[in-house]
């Protein structure tokens, strides 16, 4: 049996377009045989809220699109879901974007609903004084300088918010990859990679191999298994129903050659 995806988007994140949908993410996810879903809306926001922690004099950058998230309609939808698909276990949750710069407007979202999984993510860097998207400062500044630079975040962001259960994409802007700079090599960022491994395993929360981005390679989720990760979540981040489990045949041969088995039950995260 395949694994749960954790990290699916639905009509109520921002990003999604007319195509998405819980219930035909649901049906997809019935139709591939998964056991269960978690819905993970995303959650970001456009300016600083009280009790957040903006880095020194930054301010937030252009985000649009982005608005915030309808707590009630989408619990709603969950209820409704449940109902219509008694044979699969369907989670609530959310996408947090940038949880240790926003702690504040994250524990306002969570007061307002109950939520069964947080996914932790980092889309965007300090550039300029402004709080952007990662890949858009691609042409600004060497690929490889930008990479490493996404990777110190991202460790800021481990030590610094304990809101999140698992923690999304761990390397983002390789999707973005420039294909001037010729192919990502996960090898040229092993000790950047190595060090937000060891800081999440301390935290022992899982990490998530995303299908959406380029899959991660055995040799990467190996030093994951290395560095003392405890466990793996797969999530698909599909925007469309179609796309509700994608690749997990392949992400399932990947963990498993690193040393990550089935856990408890089949609702559970892969574990060392």
């Amino acid at each position: 049996m395949l694994p749960s995806d954790n990290h699916v988007h639905t009509q109520f994140s921002w990003d999604t377009g007319p195509k998405a949908s819980m219930e035909g993410a649901c049906r997809r996810a019935v139709e591939v045989g998964l056991p269960a879903i978690a819905f993970t809306e995303h959650v970001d926001f456009t300016e600083w809220g009280e009790a957040d922690q903006p880095p020194a004099g930054a301010s937030v950058g252009v985000r649009r699109r982005v608005h915030s998230l309808d707590v009630d309609g989408y619990l709603e939808s969950i209820e409704r879901c449940r109902d219509q698909f008694p044979e699969l276990r369907i989670l609530s949750g959310i996408e947090a974007g940038e949880p240790h710069h926003f702690a504040g407007s994250v524990a306002a979202v969570l007061k307002s609903g109950t939520f069964d999984r947080v996914l932790g993510s980092l889309h965007s860097i300090v550039h300029d004084g402004r709080l952007v998207y990662a890949n858009d400062v691609f042409g600004t500044m060497p690929a490889a300088d930008l990479v490493r630079a996404y990777f110190a975040e991202l460790l800021r962001l481990v030590e610094g918010s304990d809101v999140f259960q698992v923690l999304a994409h761990c390397d983002y802007p390789r999707r973005y990859w420039p294909a001037r700079d010729g192919a990502y090599r996960e090898a040229d960022f092993e000790e950047e990679y190595r060090t937000v491994f060891r800081a999440l395993a301390a935290s022992d929360r899982p990490l998530e191999l995303n299908t959406a981005s380029p899959l991660a390679s055995a040799t990467l989720m190996q030093w994951w298994y290395d560095e003392g990760g405890p466990a793996v979540s797969f999530g698909s981040d599909a925007h469309v129903p179609l796309r509700v489990g994608d690749q997990f045949e392949v992400a399932v041969d990947v963990v498993e050659a690193a040393g990550f088995r089935p856990g408890r039950d089949e609702y559970d995260f892969w574990r060392r």
